[in-house]
Order: structure tokens, then C-alpha cells, then sequence
């Protein structure tokens, strides 16, 4: 696998870190656009490069605003800049017209988890007739009452209280505390992201990785969700396009799998023709890193090859 690194400056002047991973002989078949979670970044997912590599696929995956490199500092993570989601979703379709550019003759397949699954959703409505087919990994199209009506209410209330860029207990409590407690007692707040601990230590070891939501951050990730969620919204996303949703059976962020699985019903109510939706017993959030990991992947790659 061939590894580098570039930035490119997004349309509000933020100069976005971006990873790029090729196969060997330099000769991708397709290529496959990274999009990363929350409280994570792009560079997590070069393990998961090495195995579509391997197969032939070309990878870019961007340090969203906020998040790693992109960040420029510690003390920044958690920081979108201007515009928020609205920035963020600017700057991954920016990404596209990049390899685009890099790869004109090559089709392009998304591939977003979690927060990016989200993102993702939001890009297949905006822009799905971009991309080959789309892969929304731990997602999840279930809204609660507290963020589809109270959510917008408080969140702006918590900004006003401490600041768009303080972090926010009470928003680390309402998600990843909460996605927690079904595996309590427990030796870290993270143990619902994956089965293997080690793989929970290895995340926390990371500097760039487990901090605590900024209070801006959590109105944006209220907006988008609620955003994302509207029918008006859902009803653009092509009727040719092929999309694959994945889950861990016992992902607590979507409700032990029932959000993903929400989603891919409506997708279906929609007349989208090609929705798959697969949930792995076991599996945690992470899937693609989890101890079936080889399996998960290897799912990715006969699906990504099945839509080339």
C-alpha cells in the first residue's frame, strides 16, 4: 500500500488534513471515500485502507473540522469553524471533486461511520448521484423525543450557558455516557465502541480520540440529525443508488441495531431499489475494527465489488 498525506483550503479558508492510501502498483479499480466518526479522524482507518488496497481500491479519508491533523492542536478538537455541519458537508464533498480530479475515469464509493454514516446520509440526499453506491456503517435513522423537539432547545441553551467551545458534560452524558451503561460496571466509558477492550485502550491511548463534545459541537450534531431526518430530505436520495447499511447487533448508539435497521426499512418505503442491511451479532459500534473484523471487511469488499 502506497501512503501519503495533502491538505486542500475548504471554502471558508479551513485547511483540511486529508489521508490517501493506493494500491501498490498505483492502479485503483475504484475508489473509496472515508468519512470518520466523532471524536475520531481519517488516520484510524488505515488498517481498514491495507485491506481495500489489497483489492484494489483507491482511499482518501479527510481529518474532518474539528477533528485530528485538521485541528491543528489538542486544545482545538472539537472546533467545526464556520458554518458547522453545514461547513463539514462542504468540505467531504470538496474531497469528491479532489479525486475527482486525481481519478476522473474511476467510480467513487462512499463509505461514512458513525457521525460520518450521518454526514453520509446527508451527502446521498445532497449529492448521491456522485458516488457509485454508499456504505453507512453504526448508523442509525431513530430520533428521539429529546432531540427532534427539546434537543434544538437545549442545546442552544448550553451554548449560551457555557460557550460554544467548552466542553459539554451534559452532552458526553446524553450519548456516549448512556451508550455505556449497558456494559457497566465497566473499566473505561468507552467500552461500548467495541468487544475488545484492547481495541477500547488502544482509542483512549490516542490524543486525538475520547474527547469530550464542545457544547457548538452538540447544536451542530443536534441540527444535522434533525436535519437528516426529514422526509423531504430523504425522498432526494437517487432511486438507482445502491446502499449498504452495517451494524453491530449490540450497538448501543442505535439501540442495539433497531435504529440502523429503521433506516433501512425507510430507505425501502422510499422505492430506493439496492438497499442491503446486515447487523453483526456480538459486534459492538465499531465494526469495522472489531474482533470479526476480516468478516466485516471482507462483506465491504464483495459488496463494493458486486457494484463496480
Amino acid at each position: 500500500m502506497d501512503s501519503s498525506t495533502f491538505t486542500f483550503t475548504d471554502a471558508d479558508g479551513v485547511e483540511i488534513f486529508v489521508y490517501k492510501w493506493l494500491p501498490d502498483d498505483g492502479n485503483p479499480k475504484a475508489v473509496v471515500q472515508i468519512c470518520h466518526g466523532l471524536a475520531e479522524y481519517g488516520g484510524r482507518y488505515g488498517p481498514i485502507a491495507e485491506f481495500l488496497t489489497a483489492a484494489g481500491y483507491a482511499c482518501y479519508a479527510d481529518d474532518h473540522r474539528g477533528h485530528g491533523k485538521t485541528a491543528g492542536s489538542v486544545e482545538k478538537l472539537g472546533i467545526m469553524g464556520p458554518r458547522g455541519w453545514e461547513g463539514t458537508m462542504d468540505e467531504v464533498h470538496q474531497l469528491t471533486s479532489i479525486i475527482k480530479e486525481e481519478f476522473p475515469n474511476l467510480p467513487i464509493f462512499f463509505l461514512g461511520h458513525s457521525w460520518g454514516s450521518l454526514l453520509g446520509q446527508d451527502y446521498i440526499q445532497q449529492f448521491g448521484n456522485e458516488v457509485k453506491g454508499a456504505i453507512l456503517s453504526g448508523t442509525n435513522g431513530k430520533q428521539s423525543f429529546l432531540v427532534r423537539k427539546l434537543g434544538p432547545i437545549i442545546a442552544k441553551r448550553n451554548v449560551k450557558k457555557l460557550g460554544p467551545n467548552t466542553p459539554s458534560q451534559f452532552a458526553f452524558d446524553q450519548t456516549w455516557g448512556k451508550y455505556n451503561k449497558r456494559f457497566e460496571p465497566a473499566p473505561t466509558k468507552f467500552e461500548w465502541i467495541n468487544s475488545d477492550h484492547a481495541k477500547v485502550e488502544e482509542y483512549l491511548s490516542d490524543q486525538y480520540c475520547g474527547w469530550t463534545p464542545l457544547a457548538g459541537l452538540a447544536a451542530e450534531l443536534v441540527y444535522g440529525t434533525n436535519k437528516i431526518a426529514k422526509k423531504t430530505n430523504e425522498v432526494k436520495i437517487p432511486k438507482t443508488l445502491p446502499i449498504f447499511i452495517i451494524t453491530g447487533a449490540q450497538d448501543t448508539s442505535n439501540d442495539l441495531a433497531k435504529g440502523a435497521e429503521i433506516l433501512y426499512k425507510r430507505y425501502k418505503s422510499y422505492s430506493i431499489k439496492d438497499v442491503t442491511y446486515k447487523a453483526y451479532p456480538g459486534d459492538r459500534h465499531e465494526i469495522l475494527q472489531e474482533t470479526n473484523q476480516a468478516e466485516v471487511i471482507q462483506d465491504v469488499l464483495n459488496w463494493l465489488d458486486a457494484h463496480l
